[in-house]
């Protein structure tokens, strides 16, 4: 994969799709991104939105008393 997209759930049912049923070869799948391209920002943005998600989920972490406005807006933007 040379161009990420913004959903990282729709690039992993692509690669899914590459392995179909009864194929008994194994394949690999490769992202190749560029040093400062949009594309490395796409996969930065990517990162930072999980990392707030996965705090969101972990209640125990009191992430939802410390979210700003900012963070809310750049998690649903």
């Amino acid at each position: 994969m040379i161009d990420p997209w913004w959903n990282p759930a729709v690039e992993q049912q692509a690669i899914d799709r590459t392995h179909r049923i009864g194929q008994d070869k194994h394949i690999i799948a490769y992202k190749m991104i560029c040093k400062d391209t949009i594309e490395e920002k796409i996969l930065q943005l990517q990162v930072k939105k999980k990392a707030i998600a996965d705090d969101l989920i972990n209640i125990e972490s009191g992430l939802l008393k410390k979210l700003t406005k900012d963070d809310v807006m750049e998690l649903i933007g």
